[in-house]
């Protein structure tokens, strides 16, 4: 009887973890995330471009993203989750004259994002607090 109440208490406090991680794609996204550092850049270009990384962000909210980056006015539009697997996205960045642009964004646990650049390169990003 005892095992079985500790087992119902143990099912019951995992609930709302199991829950949190049925989030759909989009609502991972939604927030600002601020660049941290580059990945598998070269080492005369990885000084530089950690600089760059870490003057950019993403703002996702509902359907509109921003993106800034250094040395340029942010750029408004919307946004569309194209392909999604567990913790792979690629989204579609529609600027407001008609271009596109897709990256490949990967998921890293709730706080880490991947921008994934090409050739084994990639921009890590955090969570910023709230």
């Amino acid at each position: 009887m005892r095992f079985r109440f500790a087992a119902l208490i143990a099912t019951l406090l995992a609930l709302p973890a199991v829950a949190g991680c049925d989030s759909s794609p989009k609502e991972r996204l939604q927030g600002t995330w601020i660049g941290e550092r580059v990945d598998n850049f070269q080492p005369q270009q990885a000084a530089r471009a950690d600089g760059w990384a870490r003057g950019m962000s993403f703002e996702f909210k509902g359907s509109r993203v921003t993106v800034s980056v250094p040395a340029e006015s942010p750029r408004v539009g919307t946004y569309k989750i194209t392909e999604a697997t567990k913790d792979q996205l690629l989204v579609s960045f529609l600027r407001p004259h008609g271009a596109r642009d897709e990256v490949t964004l990967r998921l890293e646990g709730e706080d880490k994002l991947r921008w994934m650049v090409g050739d084994g390169r990639s921009v890590v990003m955090r969570r910023a607090a709230d």
